[in-house]
C-alpha cells in the first residue's frame, strides 16, 4: 500500500474497533470490585461482553463471586416483553438465581429483594433518550442501594447516537415520572455512568440519599463517535429499538407516542414511520421536505400496524391501513430529531384539523413539559417553539459538563 493511501485511510476508517464496555474492564481489571462479594445484577439481554458472552454468565464463572439476584427492567432481563407490559418475577433457568421485575408494581429494588446482597451491579445499553426507561430504573437502583448501604457499580457504555447531541426541553418537576425521572433534557448527550454520577452529585435521588457509586469506564470510546463505530454489536436494547437509525430518530418521533398516530409499531420501521388513518402522507412529506430540515427528508407511505408477538403488543390502528411519512435520514451528523418532530407535530395539526388528537398526559410527560402541546396548539412557529427551550438546554450544558467522563 503506498504511504499516502494508508496515511489517508488511517483518518476514514473509523480505528474504534477496539472499544470495550464497562463490562469488559470490570472482568479485565476491576475483580477487585466484586471478588469474594454476592451480587445482584440489574442487566438484560444487552449486557454482552466483547467475545459475544452474557454478562451474567461470565459472571457466574468467576471463583470467589455469587450472584444472589438478577433485576430486570422494562422488557425483562431477556428483553423480549412487549413496550409497556408489566414483567413478572421469575428465576432465571440457567442459574437458578430469582429475577425480579422492576417493571410494573415494583421500580425499585425492595430490602427483601436485596437482602444477601453485598454490591448491586447495573449493566444495559441506554439509547441516549430521557424518556428510555433504562435510566429511571438504573436512578431507582441506586437509590435502593443508597438506602440499604450497599455499593453500586454501574458498567459504563457507549451512547450509541454520540456524547455531544443534547437537545429539547427540560423536564418540569410537576412532570416527574417513569420516562421522565430527572430534570434532564430529552437527548442528553451522556452515557450511563455519566447519568448515574450526576443523579447521585446533584442529589437528585429521594430524601437526599447518596449512593457509595462506583463507574466502570469504557475503553477507547470518544465522545463523536456514533455506535457503529465502536466495534461494538448492535444488539436491540428492547423489541422496537432495531436498529441504530431507529435510535438516531427516536428523540424526535417517540413523542407520537402523545398522539393519535401510531408511531411505527407493528410494522417493520417503528418510529421511522409514522401515520394514521386520516393522514395524506403526499401532502405532509411535501409540506415537511419543503421546509428543508437538516439531515432528513420523507417519503409518503401507506402501512398497516399488526400485532407482531413480542414485539408490538395492540399497536395504535392496528388493522386499519394509515397514511404517513417515513423518515429518510440523509445526514446523521447533521439531523436534529427533536427539531424535526416538533416541525412534524406542527404540520400534521395545521393539515389534519380537529383529526388530530393529543393524548394530554402522555405527550406532556414525553416532552417533559405542557408548553410544547400548548405552543403547537396556539399554532406557533416550529422554529420559535424550538427556540423557547435553548437557555434551559444551555443551562443543563453547563451542570453536564461537570460530569463527563470521556
Amino acid at each position: 500500500m503506498k504511504p499516502l493511501l494508508a496515511f489517508l485511510l488511517a483518518f476514514t476508517i473509523p480505528i474504534s474497533a477496539q472499544v470495550l464496555s464497562g463490562a469488559d474492564i470490570l472482568l479485565k481489571d476491576r475483580l477487585d470490585l466484586i471478588k469474594g462479594k454476592r451480587l445482584g445484577v440489574v442487566t438484560n439481554h444487552s449486557a454482552l461482553l466483547k467475545d459475544g458472552r452474557h454478562l451474567v454468565d461470565a459472571l457466574a464463572a468467576v471463583p470467589g463471586v455469587k450472584i444472589v439476584a438478577l433485576f430486570g427492567p422494562e422488557h425483562g432481563i431477556r428483553g423480549d416483553a412487549p413496550d409497556g407490559r408489566s414483567v413478572r418475577d421469575t428465576v432465571d433457568a440457567k442459574t437458578g438465581v430469582p429475577m425480579y421485575s422492576l417493571y410494573g408494581r415494583i421500580n425499585k429494588p425492595t430490602p427483601e429483594m436485596l437482602r444477601g446482597v453485598d454490591v448491586l451491579v447495573f449493566d444495559i445499553q441506554d439509547v441516549g433518550a430521557r424518556f428510555y426507561t433504562f435510566i429511571s430504573t438504573m436512578s431507582h437502583a441506586m437509590e435502593a442501594a443508597a438506602e440499604n448501604d450497599i455499593p453500586y457499580v454501574v458498567l459504563d457504555r457507549p451512547n450509541p447516537i454520540r456524547g455531544t447531541w443534547v437537545e429539547g426541553p427540560i423536564r418540569v418537576d410537576t412532570l416527574r415520572s417513569f420516562v421522565g425521572l430527572h430534570p434532564i433534557p430529552i437527548a442528553h448527550g451522556m452515557t450511563v455512568g455519566e447519568l448515574a454520577t450526576m443523579f447521585n452529585e446533584e442529589g437528585w435521588l429521594a430524601n437526599g440519599a447518596k449512593a457509595k457509586l462506583t463507574v466502570v469506564t469504557c475503553v477507547g470510546w470518544r465522545r463523536d463517535q456514533w455506535y457503529d463505530q465502536t466495534g461494538l454489536a448492535w444488539v436491540k436494547p428492547s423489541p422496537n429499538m432495531a436498529t441504530l437509525t431507529t435510535a438516531t430518530v427516536y428523540p424526535g418521533t417517540c413523542l407520537f407516542e402523545g398522539t393519535n398516530l401510531s408511531e411505527g409499531r407493528g410494522v417493520e420501521k417503528p418510529f421511522e414511520t409514522i401515520g394514521a388513518p386520516y393522514v395524506d402522507g403526499e401532502a405532509w412529506a411535501k409540506e415537511l421536505n419543503a421546509r428543508s430540515l437538516p439531515g432528513v427528508r420523507f417519503e409518503p407511505v401507506r402501512f398497516t400496524p399488526r400485532e407482531i408477538p413480542n414485539v408490538a403488543s395492540r399497536p395504535k390502528h392496528q388493522g386499519a391501513e394509515c397514511g404517513g411519512v417515513a423518515l429518510i435520514v440523509t445526514d446523521r451528523e447533521k439531523l436534529q430529531p427533536v427539531r424535526t418532530a416538533v416541525h412534524m407535530l406542527s404540520t400534521i395539526k395545521q393539515l389534519a384539523g380537529e383529526k388530530f388528537q393529543w393524548r394530554n398526559s402522555s405527550i406532556d410527560r414525553l416532552s417533559g413539559t405542557p408548553a410544547l402541546r400548548l405552543a403547537v396548539d396556539a399554532g406557533k412557529p416550529a422554529d420559535e417553539i424550538v427556540n423557547s427551550w435553548k437557555p434551559e438546554t444551555e443551562q443543563f450544558g453547563t451542570t453536564r459538563t461537570k460530569y463527563l467522563l470521556y
